[in-house]
């Protein structure tokens, strides 16, 4: 599966979160390593919601970017 994520900049690290994926998040100093740590995270989430006998929301969301004259 290929879900959307959305990285931010923090004021001394950065944060992501998977809109598909409702309380999956994950912090790193990078982006790079924030990359890595959203994926397993994403990994560690679907694993629970299988074990947990819940169904495993399918990815919905759509990234774009809009150019706007500033």
């Amino acid at each position: 599966m290929r879900y959307a994520i959305v990285v931010e900049k923090a004021e001394n690290n950065y944060s992501a979160y998977v809109p598909d994926l409702p309380g999956c998040i994950a912090t790193g100093c990078t982006i790079e390593e924030t990359e890595r740590e959203i994926r397993e995270a994403i990994e560690f989430h679907i694993e629970g919601l299988i074990e947990g006998g819940l169904s495993v929301p399918q990815p919905a969301s759509i990234v774009q970017y809009i150019e706007i004259a500033a």
